[in-house]
């Protein structure tokens, strides 16, 4: 039986720190969805259908076959069900990523009892990166181009009101 991966999140926009995590984690498992969750309480910028194409795009820059792209509502437990995810992926920045992150892996396993997590910290580079981050430079017009990839620029720019 093949091992089915998703890493999920709001990725708004997609980062770098987004695609190291996908990237690794597509050489870690065969089968890696990358679950892009609606998730209105967060405020997103761009569309759930916006925020899939823009992960397309950059699962299709890297040439990762064995990954695609879904959108989801509700709960990620739900998605892992219907999808027969057994490995949840988590990107953590700091030790109160890890501990938020611990709960929900035992929350989670409580809802779905086949669904384990693993939590894969940020290449040095991108430690730092969030997606609110990058809405808020860009927002004060600060370079973004060593933030999100190429593809992402001008569509943030463009969504945050600011010419490039």
């Amino acid at each position: 039986m093949s091992v089915v991966a998703a890493y999920s999140g709001t990725f708004d926009p997609v980062t770098y720190g987004h695609t190291d995590i996908i990237r690794r984690a597509a050489a870690m498992f065969p089968n890696l969805i990358v679950a892009v969750g609606l998730n209105p309480s967060k405020n997103p910028r761009f569309t759930l259908e916006e925020r899939i194409a823009l992960v397309e795009g950059v699962i299709q820059h890297f040439g990762l076959t064995n990954v695609t792209v879904q959108g989801f509502d509700g709960l990620v437990v739900d998605f892992a069900r219907t999808h027969g995810v057994t490995v949840l992926v988590r990107g953590v920045r700091t030790v109160g990523d890890v501990d938020y992150e611990k709960q929900m892996a035992v929350m989670n396993r409580d809802l779905y009892p086949a669904l384990d997590t693993v939590l894969l910290a940020p290449s040095p580079e991108y430690a730092h990166l969030s997606s609110s981050l990058v809405r808020e430079l860009a927002a004060l017009g600060a370079p973004v181009e060593k933030l999100v990839p190429e593809s992402v620029v001008p569509k943030l720019l463009a969504r945050i009101g600011v010419g490039h």
